[in-house]
């Protein structure tokens, strides 16, 4: 009997542990599964919070959670996949998003072109055979650079030139066709956000169009001292359309504004009141002293008229009176080179 009531208390104390799924409340909450959101309006009970804080807190979440997962199971479900999937309603709380709505991604220019033509995007092989290596190489990546190294381990010079590297001007090739897509892909951005770009910058004069080339050509014009009045032109040049050497600069604008006589009569009209109306610039300063010198003056004029009655004026030759320069000394200085005069003292 001892042994029954021992295993009888044990699974007690084991179902203690597993709370049930059935939770009352005072208030009903409010749920929201398409949120998978719990609202409980229920006040708190202070004596049980004061009393163990983290205890109140983890039974309160435990309950909240339990009315959640009731919910969802009264969902309908599916099996996908050796799993059981409920699908969620639509939100009813609405709640404010962090970041904006996503944008559609703006198409490039071969995107655009390909949209319009109705040209399919065609998948292409990961790996393809190739006889000369006689194995499968990858269509992309660093793995199919190292097969085409491998593959062209020797090349033919034309001409027998000594001078010319096949390899360097392969590789050179390879360089400014990945600069070239680079720039494109820059454009694509550029035009995608709406920014200018300039009207040149083509990779060379094999990729480039003719409205290009004419293009750069009068900017060179325009960017001499004379801004291409002196410049000479090519046999045979011919200027873009609509673009003339002028309106290449920075600053100038295509259009011209169309001067009417009514804003020329009132530009002329600004100028001649603006050149009546100035008023010359008085220095105080300056007229200030020039007012106290010419008092000064007055005032010896008159003191010197009345000291000249009083003395007389003294007749005969004047004397002669000789003066000679303080001699200086060598104030602890001594040139060597110079030569000592008079006798030399022993």
């Amino acid at each position: 009997m001892d042994i029954v009531k021992e295993v009888l208390e044990k699974q007690q104390q084991n179902l203690q542990k597993y709370k049930p799924i059935t939770v009352e409340k005072t208030l009903e909450p409010k749920i929201d599964v398409g949120h998978m959101m719990v609202s409980d309006p229920n006040y708190f009970n202070d004596e049980e919070m004061k009393a163990d804080r983290e205890k109140y807190v983890l039974d309160l979440t435990r309950d909240n959670v339990q009315l959640l997962i009731n919910s969802i199971w009264q969902l309908p479900t599916e099996r996908v996949e050796e799993s059981i999937v409920a699908k969620l309603p639509p939100p009813k709380a609405p709640l404010p998003r962090a970041r904006k709505l996503p944008v559609p991604k703006p198409l490039t220019k071969w995107e655009e072109f390909a949209k319009k033509k109705g040209i399919k995007k065609r998948t292409r092989d990961k790996k393809v055979f190739d006889p000369v290596l006689d194995k499968w190489v990858p269509t992309y990546g660093y793995q199919r650079y190292k097969a085409e190294k491998e593959k062209d381990w020797v090349l033919e010079v034309p001409q027998n030139d000594p001078n010319r590297d096949m390899f360097k001007e392969k590789r050179d090739l390879r360089i400014e066709r990945v600069a070239k897509n680079e720039v494109a892909r820059m454009k694509n951005i550029a035009r995608a956000k709406k920014i200018a770009t300039p009207r040149t910058g083509f990779v060379g004069p094999e990729s480039a169009s003719a409205k290009q080339l004419i293009t750069a050509s009068n900017i060179a014009k325009a960017s001499t001292a004379s801004v291409g009045v002196f410049q000479e032109s090519l046999p045979k040049d011919k200027q873009a359309r609509g673009i003339g050497v002028k309106e290449l600069l920075p600053g100038e604008k295509r259009k011209k504004k169309i001067s009417t006589i009514a804003g020329e009569k009132r530009r002329n009209m600004e100028i001649v009141t603006k050149v009546l109306n100035k008023k010359p610039k008085i220095d105080i300063d300056r007229a200030i002293s020039l007012q106290k010198s010419e008092a000064r003056a007055e005032r010896e004029a008159d003191e010197g008229g009345d000291d000249g009655s009083r003395k007389k004026k003294k007749s005969g030759k004047k004397s002669k009176t000789f003066s000679r320069k303080k001699p200086k000394g060598g104030q602890g200085k001594r040139n060597p080179n110079k030569r000592a005069v008079g006798r030399k003292r022993r």
